[in-house]
């Protein structure tokens, strides 16, 4: 038990970036626009998230929300531009990579805590853990540093008139999922490396063999 505060403290850290992880996926704001016309978008700012596009409006309001309207992406939506697709793949892959390294170090920490001490039952489940933590870290990193690099150079999006979107914005900037999805690389990284900085203790008989 003594050996393993570092993996204790990576199933905690790794459990908050996996949270972290999904909380960035739900998240609408990760391009705020700022438009000038607001005969539509009555606010002048939109969210554009990687399901959908947000905006409060006094002529259309989605159902369930409140002077809100709403517009999903469909997968057969061919102007969704390259880093919004990576985004739903990459971030839908963290979840699960991000859930089996939660489970691999569960099942280790388990067999520490119980005081099982057969190597093979905790060292390697620690080691495929930390894969898993920083697999799902680049999966979530790849989509965050894709998009930020999108808003810095204002790129735009070519919605269809059916969103009531502008195709440019008149300026944009990163919305909460972006910061939140860094937060949550860094302590998916800092849990891989602490799941895979485990050394099993030498016992007598082990160094006698």
């Amino acid at each position: 038990v003594s050996t393993s505060h570092l993996q204790l403290a990576a199933f905690a850290l790794g459990t908050i970036g996996w949270i972290l992880c999904t909380v960035s996926m739900g998240i609408v704001e990760w391009r705020v626009w700022h438009v000038d016309n607001t005969t539509v978008i009555s606010s002048g700012i939109a969210w554009v998230g990687i399901w959908k596009v947000c905006f409060i409006s006094y002529l259309y309001v989605s159902p369930g929300y409140r002077e809100q309207f709403c517009h999903k992406f469909s997968g057969y939506d061919s102007f969704i531009p390259h880093e919004i697709y990576a985004a739903q793949g990459l971030l839908l892959l963290a979840m699960f990579t991000g859930l089996l390294g939660l489970a691999a170090t569960i099942f280790a920490l388990r067999n520490v805590y119980m005081g099982v001490t057969h190597k093979p039952l905790i060292a390697p489940f620690f080691l495929v853990g930390g894969f898993f933590y920083i697999s799902a870290a680049l999966c979530v990193l790849i989509p965050v540093s894709w998009n930020f690099y999108s808003v810095t150079h204002n790129q735009s999006i070519a919605f269809p008139p059916s969103y009531y979107m502008p195709s440019s914005p008149a300026a944009q900037e990163a919305g909460a999922a972006i910061p939140v999805g860094i937060v949550a690389v860094i302590l998916l990284l800092l849990s891989g490396t602490f799941s895979l900085s485990y050394r099993f203790p030498m016992t007598a008989n082990t160094i006698m063999k």
